[in-house]
């Protein structure tokens, strides 16, 4: 094996490289034009690059966070143009995409009951319209369109009981979340809803204001720094921003998907920039790591489509259009399902990520079980697991499909008992050995090419749930058997899989 290959997991895992991290503080510059607590706009932190444009040498660039494309960056210096976060970055360097300014009155139509909505979700169920079929539509299509309805009926009359009862929206969740009560159900599921109608309001409430005061004392008063130092020019000055927590957040933001027209607007990345910061803050034994920014992005999409009247808010949405009151609470929303979400798989963020590790040895294990050809084959390239399936675990798929396709697998995982930690290992068994036929004809570097850049773009919802169902097979045959992992609490690297 040459020393690119062996050195493959170690650029990528490697730890922070300070001159990287000179280089990358020059990109951002901060000026005058700051926002209410004194935070740089998005304009001030991209001027540095516009003036450097025509300058740089270009690099290949893998939107997705993996490898570039060029073949030829594969033996050598692989992760030498990618910034290392404290805690083990997952991906590649991304370029910061340069987006144009919203247009004026650019924005989807706000719902004139979102004043309503925003007192208690439930009044949004009664505002459901359905479309009518076309009029050309065959029998097929008038199936769908049947079904769609029934299904849409079934969640609502389940959330307007005056107690929801959380198996039977479980069980309808596990099929997938009409978009029109997704918003409602996952605040369910997730525990950040009451079931009981009477409590909904007064925990709204609160909850939303506990959130906001938070940010206030963030960015007001500030945290004591890291290291002790006093703040640097620009963002914290005055205030005690953590600086290196601040700096990693504002690099990784503009680049957390690229691709889609709704992030690249100054009003979200703001909000995302507040939403990680105060919970790197509130959980210091693992504070931001790269990645997470991801796991935002499917909250604040749903939620902030409660409000407008075409749930589609990736393209044609300037959120900085909408009411103050509206973004308060999408970004309070997000925030607290956030924390939820990773509150069930907080090994996987704290100091050496042993969550993640255990995980890449149960996928390991999981698929000599599954597919030992498979298994073999990768063993005797010198693929390790760590080197593809890091990210997997680490963004949850993320980077691997849409943030459509991503939405409707969280459907699923929120209805399992334990869908981010226990069955995630499932999916990702299923989907590595959804790629067996191919993998199994290639070298190392063909391998870990395809891995870093798997044909999903074209995936629709059908291709995730078939690749739900495959992992739920997967899990029952496998879960009550000796290769069922041990709960989480059970660190011992012997028991990753009982």
């Amino acid at each position: 094996m040459n020393r690119g290959i062996e050195s493959w997991g170690r650029d990528r895992l490697g730890e922070d490289d300070e001159e990287e991290d000179e280089e990358e503080e020059e990109d951002i510059v901060y000026d005058d034009d700051e926002d209410e607590f004194g935070l740089p706009s998005i304009t001030s932190m991209r001027k540095k690059q516009s003036q450097s444009v025509g300058t740089s040498q270009p690099k290949p660039v893998d939107p997705g966070g993996g490898l570039a494309s060029n073949a030829s960056t594969l033996g050598v210096g692989l992760g030498n143009n990618r910034h290392r976060a404290n805690s083990s970055d997952i991906a590649e360097e991304r370029g910061v995409p340069m987006y144009p300014m919203a247009g004026t009155g650019e924005g989807k139509i706000l719902r004139p009951q979102y004043k309503e909505i925003l007192k208690d979700p439930a009044n949004g169920l009664n505002l459901i319209n359905h479309a009518p079929p076309p009029k050309n539509a065959s029998p097929k299509e008038m199936d769908m369109y049947s079904t769609r309805i029934s299904r849409i009926n079934k969640f609502k009359r389940l959330l307007q009981t005056s107690t929801v009862p959380l198996p039977e929206l479980r069980n309808l969740a596990w099929s997938g979340v009409p978009d029109e009560v997704r918003a409602m159900t996952w605040q369910l599921l997730l525990g950040y809803l009451p079931t009981n109608s009477e409590r909904r309001i007064p925990t709204l409430e609160r909850k939303r204001k506990e959130y906001l005061d938070g940010v206030r004392q963030a960015f007001e008063r500030g945290s004591a720094t890291s290291s002790g130092n006093a703040p640097s020019s620009g963002a914290g000055r005055g205030r005690g921003l953590d600086e290196a927590v601040w700096h990693q957040i504002s690099i990784d933001v503009p680049r957390t998907s690229p691709h889609i027209q709704l992030y690249s607007y100054e009003a979200t990345q703001r909000s995302l920039e507040k939403i990680l910061y105060v919970w790197a803050i509130r959980h210091p034994a693992s504070g931001y790591v790269q990645g997470i920014n991801d796991l935002v992005t499917p909250f604040w999409q749903v939620f902030l489509g409660t409000y407008v009247t075409d749930l589609n808010v990736e393209r044609g949405m300037d959120p900085g259009q909408l009411p103050r009151s509206v973004l308060d609470a999408v970004e309070a929303d997000t925030f607290w399902c956030l924390t939820k979400l990773l509150d069930g798989i907080q090994d996987n963020y704290i100091y050496a990520q042993p969550g993640i590790h255990r995980q890449v040895r149960a996928l390991r294990d999981l698929t000599m079980r599954i597919d030992s050809t498979l298994a073999k084959h990768l063993e005797q390239e010198g693929v390790e697991f760590m080197q593809f399936s890091f990210r997997w675990m680490n963004c949850l798929l993320m980077r691997e499909m849409s943030v459509q396709n991503t939405i409707r697998m969280w459907d699923t995982y929120m209805a399992e008992e334990q869908g981010f930690s226990r069955f995630h290992l499932y999916v990702c068994a299923a989907f590595l050995v959804k790629w067996s036929d191919q993998l199994v004809k290639m070298d190392f570097q063909e391998v870990m090419m395809f891995l870093q850049a798997l044909p999903t773009k074209d995936w629709t919802d059908k291709d995730v749930e078939l690749l739900l169902s495959e992992a739920f097979i997967w899990q029952s045959l496998f879960q009550d058997s000796r290769a069922h992992l041990r709960p989480a609490g059970d660190r011992s690297p012997e028991n990753d899989l009982q």
